[in-house]
């Protein structure tokens, strides 16, 4: 039996089975909601980081949690994970200039601790247990996982100009979200030499050196909070009114 050396503590590859840890990237600018910290603002009077942390805080395959965010958030997730009894919360780090990086300084605490890890969007906090679950027991089989939800809607690619230029086939295209999946080493082997700002996802990065990503069945609640009009959608699925 392999044993680990983290610190100080001691892990075994038979301790670690079925459980993983989970990058949580909440280092974004919040660009699209008026100046106003998305993480920050509250779902039914609880902050969006608060649930998707308890999200990841209640899954019983996730070992602890990793906080990627920017400097002047530290000492607010921390406080507030106090607050609210996330105890899983082990570490809460400085982003990077992109997201790859960000995930990179995340996933890199865990090299040599444990093979496998995910990554999650701070701003996704109705992520549930199922999806979190479905995630985790594909990656114990795959290298990259992805939960997914198929594209109802018709999709069209458009030009400079937004005129359309090609009516796509929906038939076998998905809408991505996260948690995402991916091993520890091959992730950070893929971006040793690579430029961090092509990558669009995390299992992008996968791709990029060859790797096959496995795709699980997400949640259409499990919406990223990107504009004021996505709070109001959330709290709706929260009281089940949208």
């Amino acid at each position: 039996m392999q044993r680990l050396k983290f610190g100080l503590e001691f892990f075994t590859t038979e301790e670690k089975t079925g459980v993983m840890p989970v990058v949580i990237v909440a280092a974004g600018s919040s660009s699209r909601m008026a100046g106003v910290d998305k993480q920050m603002l509250e779902l039914c009077g609880v902050p969006v980081i608060v649930r998707t942390l308890r999200a990841f805080e209640n899954c019983p395959l996730i070992s602890e949690i990793t906080v990627v965010t920017r400097e002047d958030r530290v000492a607010d997730i921390n406080k507030m994970a106090q607050q609210y009894a996330v105890s899983k919360l082990k570490n809460v780090i400085v982003g990077g200039s992109c997201r790859a990086e960000s995930v990179k300084k995340g996933v890199e605490l865990y090299l040599g601790v444990f093979d496998k890890v995910l990554v999650h969007d701070g701003a996704r906090p109705l992520v549930t247990n199922e999806v979190i679950t479905a995630v985790a027991e594909a990656l114990n089989e795959y290298n990259s996982v992805t939960c997914a939800v198929k594209i109802n809607d018709t999709v069209k690619r458009i030009n400079d100009d937004n005129v359309a230029t090609e009516t796509l086939n929906r038939e076998g295209l998905v809408s991505v979200q996260t948690p995402q999946g991916v091993d520890v080493m091959l992730f950070l082997k893929a971006l040793e030499n690579a430029d961090m700002n092509i990558f669009t996802d995390d299992t992008s990065v996968m791709e990029y050196i060859g790797e096959k990503t496995k795709i699980v069945d997400g949640n259409p609640d499990n919406i990223k909070i990107t504009t004021p009009e996505d709070i109001k959608k959330a709290e709706g699925i929260i009281r089940k009114e949208w």
